[in-house]
């Protein structure tokens, strides 16, 4: 597993390279945003270690162009910033985790592994005729592929991971947004509808059915 860590202190890029091959993984660094975003673009890469406040390119600017790209290596910001709304501006940006500095090397540890363990789960996923390859994120339907963002397309594989079980719109915006404070749940709808759209399905059709009030149940 390749680890790049995009950080421009070089006390603290330095231990948590340290940290990580002692834990057996690959780990490259970058101490500006501009190298970092090149060697995402460049290497094969499992995961991003990213600090916010970068040289030559904010930390926010390297992640939105990553996923510009359709690039869907995970993203772990790693930052002093910590305010809610400094947090939300991070998960928009295409993050995927965000954790607050000082950390603890351990928390950081397990949260790398949960990425890992969800990347190598499933390989694919059906539903109807809906087919998801998880290893190549992508989406076909009837050999078609279908592009999605990369938020839609963690909403879809939640939805269909928890097919036949109703998903509520809190439950949503802790698992898929990873935001564990009041937030405003009608954001999940607009991505509903986008979903819906590309896969031109409706809002009473049975494969992705809208529980009124509640939250959304995928179904075969």
């Amino acid at each position: 597993m390749k680890i790049l860590i995009v950080e421009d202190e070089v006390g603290i890029a330095n231990f948590l390279k340290q940290g990580l091959e002692e834990e057996g993984y690959e780990v490259l660094i970058a101490h500006d945003g501009k190298t970092g975003y090149e060697l995402a673009l460049s290497q094969k890469l499992n995961l991003i270690l990213l600090d916010w406040m970068l040289p030559q390119m904010t930390g926010i600017d390297v992640c939105q162009s990553i996923r510009k790209t359709d690039l869907k290596t995970p993203i772990i910001f790693l930052t002093a910033k910590d305010t809610v709304q400094e947090t939300i501006e991070g998960l928009k940006a295409g993050a995927n985790d965000y954790i607050k500095k000082p950390f603890s090397f351990d928390e950081l540890l397990e949260r790398i592994k949960i990425h890992f363990r969800n990347e190598n789960t499933d390989t694919i996923l059906t539903l109807g005729n809906i087919k998801i390859n998880i290893s190549k994120h992508q989406v076909t339907v009837e050999s078609q592929e279908i592009i999605f963002t990369q938020r839609e397309y963690e909403l879809l594989v939640y939805l269909i991971k928890n097919k036949g079980k109703v998903c509520t719109r809190n439950q949503i915006i802790e698992d898929v947004w990873d935001i564990h404070f009041e937030y405003d749940t009608g954001v999940i709808d607009v991505f509903m509808n986008a979903i819906r759209k590309k896969l031109n399905l409706n809002k009473d059709q049975e494969l992705i059915k809208t529980i009124r009030g509640v939250g959304y149940i995928a179904n075969d």
